[in-house]
């Protein structure tokens, strides 16, 4: 499908980049672990981590994004969309979740509105937010001490939960003020993708769908 395919020098397999498992070879059925990760701008990233390290590519020029004209036009992917679904525009972006049963995509436009969304996906409680700051996005699971947590966005980095009023940072997840300070919630992993993408992979999966505003 429209996905990048690795292969370890060790055996050769090969492995799906989108799946995280090895679809032929020695390794076949094998499944990778999901690190979580952060996606946000350098500007951000240095700030909270001053000490942070820099891959050289050993070029002298600035690494461009070269998919911006794709980004605009409706071409799907090398092989097109293969399972159409017109609940989203084929190149809207979405964080997607999978998970025992099903998958769940939160589409990246409604968390630009609404910035923090609860949610409870599979009998887990899940929190989505968007930094706007850093332009980053995150997951986290909701349950601390075996209380679950409802947020507010405060502000473009900042969200807070209605049970003690602490102030959590968007990006990592930390509570840097309040009765909750220095509180880490764990993050919870998700893929970044174009819908079309999300949808060739998982055809069932669900769409989150926003509550709509009273009044």
């Amino acid at each position: 499908m429209n996905a990048l395919v690795m292969y370890d020098r060790e055996t050769n397999s090969l492995w799906s980049q989108f799946l995280g498992k090895a679809i032929h070879g020695q390794c076949k059925g094998t499944e990778l672990e999901i690190v979580p990760s952060q996606l946000t701008n350098y500007g951000t990233w240095t700030k909270a981590h001053p000490d942070t390290k820099v891959l050289d590519t050993h070029t002298s020029y600035p690494i461009d994004d070269h998919y911006l004209t794709y980004y605009r036009e409706q071409k799907a992917g090398i092989l097109g969309e293969r399972n159409p679904d017109e609940r989203l525009r084929i190149k809207d972006i979405i964080l997607g979740v999978t998970g025992d049963q099903g998958q769940i995509a939160y589409n990246y436009l409604d968390l630009i509105e609404a910035e923090v969304i609860n949610h409870e996906f599979e009998g887990t409680p899940i929190v989505a937010a968007v930094d706007r700051e850093g332009g980053g996005t995150a997951i986290f699971r909701r349950t601390v001490d075996g209380q679950v947590l409802e947020f507010e966005s405060l502000d473009g980095t900042t969200m807070t939960d209605t049970e003690s009023s602490s102030v959590w940072d968007k990006a990592s997840g930390l509570a840097v003020s309040g009765s909750m300070k220095g509180t880490q919630l764990e993050t919870h992993p998700f893929i970044l993708s174009f819908w079309f993408a999300w949808t060739d992979f998982y055809p069932d999966t669900d769409l989150y769908e926003p509550v709509p505003m009273e009044g």
